[in-house]
């Protein structure tokens, strides 16, 4: 089925569901009885169902723009690439096949065009880099192709509700502190001249934040050598994926709610007060609360604002409606279009607070404010000996990351407290 269809086939189970709403309350019923509630939740199921293979069909999509737009850039830069004795796709495919016969057989099962290619991409790499594998033996480092780089990478922001907003993501060739300097010239505001008047003078504050290199570990993998040597399975797919989503599981976990010590500063954490639900409201929100929260949020971060929330409390925010009765949630209607809040798009968080007293549980603002700090490529490292005697080989990777909100107090990101009690 293709998108379209599969778009208004879930709009109309949607609009089933809203009218299951609407008959209990024009029956001033304030609950659904045990029959309707069946029927409702059976459709909500049902939506989401088809909302994941919408997700599908359309993150397919998009990597195939995204892999046409980058050989139109390779193909670009082939003529001016420096002579290294190598032909550019042919390198590529050598080494993306050379990376499976090492995640298999480590570098003695190289064939000699694949060691003199990897030799060659190994010396291409920044000193950082290199540096890194420093002291692992022949058994431990290769250079790891950008394919699989590409499938960790869309593991991670699969997990990653952070990576899947509008985050800013820079990637940076050192880790090295990284100071980025914010103003907040919100207060400052031009003059109007007599004739033959100086201009007056008015001094921009600037501040900084200062990004660092949290490392992480997907911590260990091991992979028996039946596996390592069965051809029939797709080992560096289920590698990548299996690295990927540990890296981004915690990663993820930090960039939402990180303390900034020691560990990225969360989005959570860096957020501000922007709305506290009334006394009762430790498990639910309001419509008004909504609306309360939008604009306590300047109009110039509005445009391209977002929700984040937990999935729980979109599932609270699904049965609210506005004043005229409409409901607050919207499914997307045309292709790539998304769900939204009162019209804004959300961002589905799972370390994001469920809603319980006090809890920060809903976020609302210009998460493009939001920068996420990569540093380099992931590093993979081989381990031949350490599990030798379970006839195993481990696998680690590591990577290097941070995270904050660039605020220089115009509060770009707010976030609803439920009620203490």
């Amino acid at each position: 089925m293709k998108n379209k269809e599969l778009r208004e086939k879930r709009l109309r189970i949607v609009e089933e569901a809203r009218e299951i709403l609407n008959k209990a309350e024009k029956e001033g019923r304030p609950t659904l009885n045990g029959e309707e509630e069946e029927r409702w939740k059976r459709a909500m199921a049902d939506a989401d169902e088809l909302k994941k293979q919408i997700d599908i069909i359309e993150k397919q999509e998009e990597h195939e723009r995204e892999l046409a737009a980058s050989q139109g850039v390779r193909a670009a830069r082939q003529d001016t690439r420096p002579q290294n004795g190598g032909d550019p796709e042919k390198d590529k495919r050598v080494h993306e096949e050379g990376f499976g016969v090492y995640i298999r057989q480590g570098l003695g099962g190289l064939t000699e065009e694949e060691r003199e290619v990897h030799h060659r991409r190994w010396m291409e790499l920044p000193h950082e880099i290199r540096a890194l594998a420093a002291g692992v033996d022949t058994a431990g480092g290769f250079t790891i192709p950008e394919g699989f780089i590409a499938n960790v990478e869309t593991a991670m922001k699969d997990f990653s509700g952070m990576r899947q907003s509008r985050a800013t993501i820079l990637r940076t060739a050192s880790g090295n502190p990284l100071p980025w300097p914010t103003s907040d010239d919100t207060g400052n505001i031009g003059e109007l001249l007599a004739e033959n008047v100086g201009a007056g003078e008015q001094d921009v504050i600037f501040g900084q934040i200062v990004f660092d290199a949290f490392k992480y570990s997907s911590k260990l993998v091991r992979v028996s050598r039946e596996l390592l040597q069965d051809t029939g399975v797709n080992l560096e797919a289920w590698l990548a994926d299996k690295l990927g989503v540990r890296i981004g599981r915690i990663t993820n976990q930090h960039l939402t709610t990180g303390t900034g010590t020691g560990q990225p500063n969360g989005v959570v954490t860096a957020s501000t007060l922007g709305k506290t639900g009334l006394v009762g409201q430790t498990l639910t929100v309001i419509y008004d609360d909504l609306v309360d929260l939008q604009h306590s949020v300047d109009p110039a971060y509005r445009p391209r604002a977002q929700w984040m929330m937990h999935d729980d409390s979109i599932k609270v925010i699904k049965l609210l409606k506005d004043l005229d009765g409409r409901p607050l949630w919207a499914p997307g209607i045309a292709v790539r279009e998304p769900d939204t809040i009162l019209g804004f798009p959300f961002v589905v968080n799972q370390d994001m607070p469920v809603m319980a007293a006090n809890a920060k549980s809903i976020l609302f603002g210009a998460f493009e404010k939001y920068m996420i700090r990569d540093v380099l490529n992931i590093v993979l490292l081989r381990l031949v000996e350490r599990y030798a005697e379970l006839f195993q080989i481990g696998f680690v990777a590591f990577s290097r990351h941070d995270g904050d909100l660039l605020d220089a107090g115009t509060n770009p990101i707010k976030h609803y407290a439920n009620s203490a009690t």
